[in-house]
């Protein structure tokens, strides 16, 4: 039994660059001379109002570059990244139909895939989130394919595909191998399989990517387990000390607490 949650991160990416006005080329002056760029440009100021926090400016901006140009996929899609991010239930249902307009208008769209697929996932659609994020993770190119692989492999473990899960893990490794988030994932897969050194060969790649301060408490939880798979009573104690002081209210050292002088083979 899995006894440890999976947290899907909700990573949703932004590929446009701020916009660079000078005190002649505001959106303004520039919607009477080229309505299309102006529209462009206040996409781009919305982006940087969002990942400031500044939700009502950037709804503001993507509603003036809408209303110039409604068929502009990234304005679409960055309205579905601000209605998501309100987060309220109304917000959330009009979100859908934005990705949704912004596939449809650059289908080839690998952002949009990816942020369409973080949404699915908020709103409970599994499967329909694999589909997007599969496709995002599938296009060689795309800077942020590791990322739509790691989230699309997060979904098959809470749908219980082990073995698909373990699969995409492996190629968001081969499209960055710097991905910790597999690194951990794979390390966990293979220690429930009981391939103990594979678990611990992941384990250990994943900590020099992290460091060893600056581990998770279920990262620590992970590596005390692998340890007393090992027979490292050392490097288990090490862990466990270590799990105490950082994270004593964790459930991970509660369930350490349970099981400690437990003889099941392996600790779930």
């Amino acid at each position: 039994m899995r006894t440890l949650t999976y947290k899907f991160a909700l990573m949703t990416s932004f590929c446009l660059s701020a916009a660079v006005l000078t005190a002649c080329q505001t959106p303004d002056s520039l919607g009477k001379k080229d309505p299309e760029k102006a529209a462009k440009v206040r996409t781009q100021l919305a982006v940087e109002y969002i990942k400031s926090g500044d939700l009502d400016a950037a709804k503001r901006a993507l509603d003036q570059s809408l209303e110039t140009n409604p068929r502009d996929a990234q304005a679409n899609m960055m309205m579905g990244v601000l209605l998501q991010q309100e987060g309220s239930k109304l917000n959330l249902e009009k979100a859908d139909g934005y990705f949704r307009r912004a596939i449809s208008l650059e289908p080839k769209n690998a952002q949009a895939r990816n942020n369409y697929g973080t949404y699915l996932y908020q709103v409970g659609r599994y499967n329909e989130a694999l589909e997007q994020l599969v496709i995002a993770g599938a296009t060689l190119g795309y800077d942020q394919r590791s990322r739509s692989l790691e989230n699309a492999g997060r979904i098959y473990l809470k749908l219980d595909d082990v073995a698909n899960a373990e699969k995409t893990f492996k190629k968001a490794l081969q499209a960055n191998r710097d991905s910790y988030v597999s690194m951990l994932e794979l390390a966990e897969i293979f220690y429930l399989n009981q391939q103990t050194a594979a678990a611990t060969q992941m384990y250990e790649q994943f900590v020099r990517a992290v460091g060893q301060q600056n581990q998770s408490a279920r990262a620590l939880w992970l590596g005390m387990r692998i340890a007393r798979a090992n027979g490292d009573k050392m490097g288990m104690q090490v862990l466990v000390n270590q799990l105490r002081a950082l994270y004593p209210e964790s459930p991970e050292y509660q369930r350490y607490l349970q099981l400690q002088y437990s003889t099941e083979a392996v600790w779930k």
